[in-house]
C-alpha cells in the first residue's frame, strides 16, 4: 500500500521476492542462527531501505537503463516458462513444494524438471479437473463474445477462476465425497486472530554494531534494487500505454516500503514481475489497483481467512499457468529469432540461465552475452576496409577501441609497395590511443614503402593525437619521400 502511494509505477506490485529467498536464509545463518536471529535480521531489513532511499536520492535508478531488450525480454518470457513449470504439480494437485516458490533446486531435493515427473505420478483427479476448467475459463474469458459483452468485460477472468474453483471444492463434499479436496490443496492462512498478531516481530537496534547487520543491509538493498529496476523495466514493456516509469523515485518508494515491513517484522520486499504482469493481465490501468491489492490483502487475511482457505491451489495455479503463457509465448521468440542472433542468443541464454539458476544470476550472464554481441559488432563495424589496384580506404567509424588493434594493424602492413591509402576518419566518434599509436607507426614508415597516405578528419570534431604531427592533415606525404612525388 505504501510502496503504490509514492511510487511512480502505475502497474507495478511490491512484496516478497523469491530473488532474496537465498540473501535472507544466509543472513539469518551468518546472524547466529538464534531464534533472536530474526528480531537482528530485521534491523538489516530497516537499514536496506534507508540505503535505497539514499540510492534513489543519488539517482542510481539509471543503471535500469543499460540493461539490453534482449535480456529483458528474455527474463519475462524466463519467468513464464518458470510459471508453467512450477505451478503445473499444483494444477494437478501435488503441492509439496511451496506455492511461490521460483528456484530451480527445491527444498524437497527435486528440482524444477523432475518435480513435474513426480506430479504425473502422484496425480490427484478432483484437483485436476479444477485446473482444467479453471484454464479452460480464462481462455474462453479472452475470446471476442467475452470482450463484447460489456458487463462481463469489466469482471476479471481470474476472479470467475477462483469462485467458480471454489465453488467446485464445496460441491465435491456435497456430491462427491471420494473427491474432497484434502487441506494440502487448498489455500491455507492462520484463521486466528491471536496466532496471526502473534507472529509480528520487531527490529533489535541494539545489535548495530555486529558488522554481519551492515553487510547483510548493505546486501539486501543491492539485491532488491537490482530486482525492482530488472522489473519496472520489463513491467513498463508490458504496459499497453507504454508508460515510463522513474526509477529513483521507485527506489525511494522502495525504500520507505521496506523501512517500513522491518518494523512491523516483515520481509524485504521489491518490485515482483509475478504480481505485476498478472496486475496487468486482470485490466489494471493505474497504481490503485495496487493500492487495493495491499489493502484487500490486510482485510482479507484479518477478516476472511475461513473465505481463502476454502480456495483450491489448482485454481490459483491455473491462473498463473495463463499469466506464464502470455510471457512466454510462441510469437515472442519468434521475433526474436526474427532480429537476428545478435538478439536472438542473449535472449535465449537470459532464458536458460534464468531456468537453471535464479533471476539475478541469469540476468547477469544474459547482459555479458549481450555485451559480447556488442563488442563483437563493433569490432566487426569499426574499421572498413576496401581496395581498388594499389588505391586503398581504411575507414574508421564509430568507437574504435583497442579491441580492433590487431585488424588495423594486420590491414595497414597488407598495404603493398606504391600503394596510395586514404585513411578516413570522419565517421570515428572515438579512437583509441592504442589505434592512434599503430597508425603513427604506419605514417613513419610508409616511406620505406614508396607509400602514399591522405588522412581525412571531420571538420567539427575535435583535433585527433593522430594529425598532431601532421602540417595538412587532409593530405599527408611523409616528407622524407616528398620528392618524388
Amino acid at each position: 500500500v505504501v510502496i503504490g502511494l509514492f511510487s511512480g509505477s502505475q502497474l507495478s506490485v511490491s512484496g516478497p521476492a523469491a530473488g532474496l529467498t537465498g540473501v535472507v536464509g544466509a543472513a539469518l545463518i551468518k546472524l547466529g542462527g538464534t531464534t533472536n536471529a530474526y528480531e537482528i535480521f530485521l534491523a538489516s531489513v530497516v537499514i536496506a531501505g534507508i540505503i535505497q532511499i539514499i540510492m534513489g536520492l543519488v539517482k542510481a535508478g539509471v543503471i535500469g537503463d543499460y540493461i539490453p531488450n534482449s535480456v529483458i525480454k528474455g527474463m519475462l518470457a524466463a519467468i513464464g516458462i518458470i510459471l508453467i513449470l512450477k505451478q503445473f504439480p499444483h494444477l494437478i494437485g501435488e503441492d509439496i513444494d511451496p506455492e511461490g516458490d521460483e528456484s530451480f533446486l527445491q527444498a524437497d531435493h527435486k528440482n524444477t524438471f523432475t518435480s513435474i515427473y513426480y506430479s504425473i505420478k502422484y496425480l490427484t483427479p478432483s484437483a485436476t479437473i479444477i485446473g482444467i476448467i479453471g484454464i479452460s475459463l480464462l481462455i474462453f474469458w479472452e475470446s471476442k463474445f467475452i470482450k463484447g459483452i460489456k458487463a462481463l468485460k469489466l469482471v476479471p477472468g481470474a476472479l470467475v477462476v477462483v469462485i467458480v474453483g471454489t465453488l467446485l471444492s464445496e460441491a465435491y463434499k456435497l456430491y462427491a465425497p471420494s473427491f474432497i479436496l484434502e487441506t494440502k490443496h487448498l489455500v491455507n492462512l492462520p484463521q486466528s486472530k491471536e496466532v496471526l498478531f502473534s507472529s509480528f516481530r520487531f527490529p533489535n537496534f541494539k545489535s548495530l554494531n555486529n558488522a554481519q547487520v551492515w553487510i547483510t543491509a548493505v546486501t539486501i538493498a543491492i539485491v532488491a534494487s537490482l530486482e525492482t529496476l530488472l522489473s519496472i523495466e520489463a513491467i513498463d514493456k508490458l504496459d499497453p500505454l507504454k508508460r515510463v516509469t522513474p526509477t529513483n523515485r521507485e527506489l525511494k518508494a522502495q525504500g520507505l516500503g521496506n523501512m517500513l515491513s522491518g518494523l512491523l517484522g516483515g520481509l524485504p520486499i521489491t518490485s515482483v514481475i509475478v504480481r505485476s504482469s498478472a496486475n496487468v493481465n486482470a485490466g489494471a490501468k493505474s497504481k490503485i489497483s495496487t493500492i487495493f491489492h495491499g489493502l484487500f490483502l490486510i482485510l482479507s487475511v484479518v477478516f476472511l481467512p475461513f473465505i481463502l482457505n476454502k480456495i483450491p491451489l489448482s485454481a490459483l495455479a491455473a491462473i498463473l499457468i495463463f499469466t506464464g503463457y502470455k510471457l512466454a509465448n510462441i510469437k515472442l521468440i519468434k521475433a526474436f529469432f526474427d532480429k537476428g542472433w545478435d538478439q536472438f542468443v542473449p535472449f535465449i541464454v537470459t532464458i536458460l540461465a534464468i531456468l537453471v539458476s535464479d533471476l539475478l544470476i541469469g540476468i547477469m550472464i544474459g547482459i555479458c552475452v549481450g555485451l559480447f554481441f556488442m563488442i563483437r559488432s563493433n569490432f566487426r563495424s569499426a574499421v572498413f576496409v576496401v581496395n581498388d589496384n594499389n588505391n586503398y580506404l581504411i575507414r574508421l567509424r564509430k568507437d574504435v577501441s583497442f579491441l580492433n588493434k590487431p585488424i588495423v594493424k594486420q590491414r595497414l602492413e597488407e598495404v603493398p609497395e606504391n600503394a596510395s591509402v586514404i585513411i578516413d576518419a570522419t565517421r570515428a566518434d572515438f579512437i583509441d590511443k592504442d589505434i592512434i599509436e599503430e597508425i603513427n607507426n604506419f605514417l613513419c614508415h610508409a616511406h620505406l614503402k614508396n607509400i602514399k597516405v591522405e588522412i581525412k578528419k571531420s571538420s567539427h570534431k575535435q583535433m585527433h593525437l593522430l594529425f598532431n604531427n601532421v602540417d595538412d592533415p587532409n593530405s599527408y606525404i611523409p616528407k622524407s619521400t616528398a620528392g618524388g612525388h
